[in-house]
């Protein structure tokens, strides 16, 4: 039998961007965590997906709110990588001057790409919420990608 850890281990072979992402509650605050599950759908429509942890905080708010954004970082933005996953929730966006997206989304400052999308369905997976996104805004900007393998965050040359 596979038991967790080994699973863990096993997929930490696999080399993922690492991304934050964002949203606001009903009550406008913003909320964000760092989520190296995302990957694209389909181009027509646009469509990507996000798997987050159901017990992962502002995923109840994520999906009221029926948008979020995915930020993906740069090599650079590593603090903040750790920053959306280890900190408080309510410490997350201390001085971080974020911008809004098209549909009043919080976007990371700085970040490699972006993409806004409207939640448009929600399965389960598991422990996590599989949510498909469709793509209404987003654009990229030069620079190298943050990534996570083997359990350690990185930039492309190790």
């Amino acid at each position: 039998m596979i038991g967790t850890e080994g699973f863990r281990r096993v997929m930490g072979h696999f080399a993922t961007g690492v991304t934050v992402v964002t949203s606001r509650g009903a009550d406008g605050v913003p909320l964000g965590l760092t989520v190296n599950a995302f990957t694209s759908v389909s181009l027509d429509p646009l469509l990507v997906l996000v798997c987050i942890h159901r017990g992962a905080s502002g995923h109840d708010a994520l999906l009221e709110s029926g948008h979020f954004a995915v930020n993906v970082l740069r090599r650079e933005q590593e603090d903040l990588a750790l920053r959306f996953s280890a900190t408080d929730a309510s410490e997350r966006f201390r001085d971080l001057p974020a911008t809004d997206g098209p549909l009043g989304t919080p976007l990371i400052p700085g970040a490699l790409a972006w993409l806004e999308c409207r939640v448009r369905e929600v399965f389960p997976g598991g422990d996590h919420s599989v949510i498909l996104g469709e793509v209404v805004g987003c654009q990229a900007h030069p620079g190298e990608p943050l990534l996570f393998f083997k359990g350690r965050l990185m930039g492309l040359g190790g």
